[in-house]
């Protein structure tokens, strides 16, 4: 036996409700951008271990005090975000476990879901994996099928730029990334561990202990057109998941 689909009270169906100021025209009924922001997010391939992750529950207080501010950082974003202009992207840096991803991921879910505006999460591994994928002729899909999205969604979120061992292949591809993402103004969010600072040719040798950077890992080209295309937000603090595995052995 078929259950009857629920029918909006409000706009009965159709859609569209009267307008609030009493005149004959009428707007968009809630329960359709309701479902359109549902449809967003649901496109929006947000990785299942992630889907909890808002900025309504990012901890800021207690041991990760120094995270107060770059969360404040993400609601302005979020706040004064607008698709009838140009808005520079965020670069969010810092070590493993700060909580990077999840002010990503809270960032482009409330852009979604307050403001109907159209993102897409991609880990950089898995993005560059899916372009060597579509080199296989028994891979259906073709590389610009692959980037096509990655190029026009509004808001893209690059996970953990940098994750890669940097060959000439991986530099070229991160150029055309960003770099037609950067000439049709679009917003990019990236998550990177590595410092940013020059590669190691621009910097010079800084003894044996020296750590890789963003330079090395991305090139000095590519370190520069993330300047210009987005905000720098140093993330600070103790590790998350340590300090979880830490409480359940007390």
């Amino acid at each position: 036996m078929k259950v009857a689909a629920e029918v909006c009270p409000i706009c009965d169906g159709t859609g569209w409700k009267p307008s609030s100021a009493g005149n004959r025209r009428v707007s968009r009924c809630d329960c359709r951008l309701q479902a359109r922001s549902q449809g967003l997010l649901e496109a929006a391939r947000i990785p299942k271990r992630y889907e909890h992750c808002e900025l309504s529950n990012f901890e800021f207080d207690g041991p990760h005090q120094s995270l107060a501010r770059p969360r404040l950082a993400a609601c302005r974003f979020v706040e004064e975000y607008s698709p009838a202009r140009e808005n520079a992207g965020l670069l969010l840096i810092g070590t493993i476990g700060t909580g990077k991803t999840h002010l990503a991921v809270g960032i482009i879910k409330e852009l979604i879901l307050s403001k109907g505006i159209g993102c897409l999460f991609y880990d950089y591994r898995e993005l560059l994996k899916q372009i060597q994928n579509s080199y296989n002729s028994s891979v259906q899909a073709t590389e610009l099928e692959v980037l096509r999205p990655v190029f026009e969604t509004e808001v893209l979120v690059l996970d953990e730029l940098g994750a890669v061992k940097p060959t000439e292949w991986v530099w070229d591809t991160v150029s055309l990334i960003l770099n037609t993402r950067y000439n049709e103004n679009r917003t990019t969010i990236i998550t990177t561990n590595f410092d940013d600072q020059p590669a190691a040719a621009v910097a010079g040798p800084r003894g044996a202990s020296r750590n890789e950077t963003l330079g090395d890992r991305i090139g000095e080209r590519m370190r520069s057109r993330l300047h210009e295309m987005c905000r720098i937000i140093k993330m600070e603090g103790e590790d998350f998941r340590q300090t979880i595995r830490s409480a359940s052995f007390r």
